[in-house]
């Protein structure tokens, strides 16, 4: 399918590739490694700035999006029936944009640029285009016609008890060019973040959240919801139109290598079990939503729209979390790649701390302002007030697996890094959704849909410390993958998470003392921050140290890389 090292990384005992490419300092240009710049600390905080703002960006986009979507079709069975068709994108992003096809795209990338680096015949990472591109242009085209045609028994499967099915074929049908238009951007993505270019891979969201909210506007009095679904199609196109000029550049900015004696044997296959594990894991990842529609359509209608908005509200800070892992995931492929498993293990390591301090504070707000940020959020128009109760409820329960789905975005890079396929983490994924599945199925009818969302948070939970374990035991020192040194890691995480417990409680109390709900959510946001900062520091967190370290390296001079 593609061309990757014939090989083992970091199996060269005695030359230049054994030594990282990040260390071997020097200018990022047209002609340089990119590895020089991406293992920068400077361009590492200032990449992580970077896709901070547009993924701060993205994220408001994305409530404005939900806000329209409250505003102009309420939480009825309309708005459910364009959320069933919702699971297409939900499924495409995670597939081909946030998991899937980045854990395989991006450590091949790696590997071929430090052939290159190596000089190489040829180009490896042009090889690595035409071998890989057009397949999978074929794969993504037959996947979208397949959800076109089947769209009615797929809403039927998705939600048997939804009221209104046939709209939501319709919109099924229309989200599902996303399926190619994902996974271009996907594709697009992962490349350029190889090269150590963030800005235009950080972008997608913000286009593709404007489309969405512009074709409901523009288009939304005369189609109704139909036009969040042509939203969807629109805003597929824009994810992939913002990142063709950065990645043409890229493509046409290098030369060929002359053929050299010896040299042209070096490729094999991808291996397909690398391809399977990441589908399968992604698949059982993404399940959720399936388990969640499922046990939420036998409830009465609008319980898919409250569980809907209180997970976009509350993956926010998850979102902002896993950002920095984002980031340095060509790191510590490109470590791997060149057999430095240490620099990859600290890399992992410093990652988890920081996301685990970030989503924390972000479950600590959530949780303690809930019904406060969904008043401001959401209720105006047909949103009512009954419909802030009930999604606040949700969100906060919901909230509680937040740092599991942290810790599950983040380890995930560990085990695929190196470019070689791991089944384990799909086992305990697939785990994890059968606790989801059997705690869902037991509490629906009694709790409703918090207990939707309370199954959710222990199902995932039980995944990240599975992964967790899995890790511990994989052999030290080995270039096939990294290894965290588990007792650390847990001894880091209990100071933020005793500091989140004493947080949510001041900043629920101040928060529940204010009458006015923008009053309240300010009051309560900076009581929270206020406590749990300085508590989480007190308490030995290297969290809040590492994120001030990375805000002040980006204020002075960044002496390696571009981002464009």
């Amino acid at each position: 399918m593609t061309v990757v090292p014939s090989q083992p990384p970091g199996s060269e005992k005695d030359g230049a590739a054994a030594v990282p490419a990040a260390r071997n300092g020097g200018p990022t240009g047209d002609g340089a490694d990119p590895a020089s710049a991406t293992g920068s600390g400077r361009f590492l905080a200032r990449a992580a700035l970077v896709t901070a703002a547009l993924s701060i960006a993205g994220s408001l986009l994305g409530l404005v999006r939900d806000q329209s979507l409250a505003r102009l079709f309420g939480a009825g069975s309309d708005t459910d029936a364009f959320l069933v068709a919702w699971t297409v994108p939900e499924f495409a992003a995670t597939l081909l944009i946030e998991d899937g096809l980045a854990l395989v795209m991006v450590p091949a990338f790696s590997m071929a640029l430090a052939r290159r680096a190596r000089g190489e015949a040829g180009d490896p990472v042009r090889a690595l285009v035409a071998a890989t591109l057009p397949r999978l242009c074929l794969a993504f085209a037959a996947v979208a016609a397949l959800v076109v045609a089947t769209a009615p028994h797929l809403v039927r499967a998705l939600a048997p008890g939804l009221p209104d099915p046939g709209l939501a074929a319709d919109c099924t049908r229309l989200t599902a060019t996303c399926v190619l238009a994902f996974g271009l951007a996907g594709y697009c993505s992962a490349a350029l973040r190889a090269h150590g270019r963030f800005l235009a891979p950080a972008a997608i969201y913000v286009v593709y959240n404007i489309g969405i909210v512009a074709a409901m506007f523009l288009l939304g009095g005369h189609w109704g919801v139909r036009s969040a679904a042509v939203g969807v199609a629109a805003g597929g196109c824009l994810m992939v139109a913002v990142q063709l000029p950065s990645l043409w550049r890229e493509m046409t900015s290098r030369t060929p290598s002359p053929a050299r004696t010896g040299s042209a044997a070096a490729q094999r296959p991808m291996q397909l079990a690398l391809v399977a594990a990441v589908l399968v894991f992604a698949l059982c990842r993404q399940s959720q939503v399936l388990v969640e529609r499922f046990l939420a359509s036998s409830l009465p209608s609008g319980a898919i729209s409250h569980l809907n908005y209180a997970q976009k509200v509350a993956q926010i800070p998850m979102t902002l979390s896993l950002m920095v892992c984002t980031v340095t995931f060509p790191v510590v492929a490109r470590a791997l790649a060149d057999g430095d498993t240490e620099r990859a293990r600290k890399r992992v390591e410093r990652d988890l701390a920081l996301a685990s301090c970030v989503v924390l504070l972000g479950m600590c707000a959530v949780i303690a302002c809930a019904p406060q940020m969904i008043e401001v959020l959401f209720q105006r128009g047909a949103f009512t007030a009954a419909d802030t109760a009930a999604t606040a409820d949700v969100m906060r329960v919901y909230a509680l697996g937040l740092l599991g789905q942290t810790l599950v975005g983040a380890l995930l890079r560990s085990y695929f890094s190196a470019g070689r396929p791991s089944w384990y983490p799909a086992g305990v994924m697939a785990a994890g959704i059968a606790v989801t599945s059997l705690i869902g199925a037991a509490t629906v009818q009694v709790w409703g849909v918090a207990g939707i969302a309370a199954a959710n948070a222990v199902g995932i939970t039980v995944t990240a410390a599975l992964l967790l374990a899995g890790l511990r035991t994989t052999r030290r020192n080995t270039p096939y993958g990294v290894s965290i040194r588990l007792p650390q890691v847990l001894a880091e995480l209990a100071a933020p998470v005793c500091a989140a417990a004493v947080a949510t409680v001041a900043g629920a109390f101040v928060a529940s003392r204010l009458q006015s709900p923008v009053a309240g959510l300010a009051a309560g946001v900076l009581t929270v921050t206020a406590v749990f900062v300085p508590l989480a520091w007190a308490l030995g967190a290297q969290g809040p140290a590492s994120a001030l370290r990375s805000v002040r390296t980006v204020t002075r001079r960044l002496t390696h890389g571009r981002i464009h």
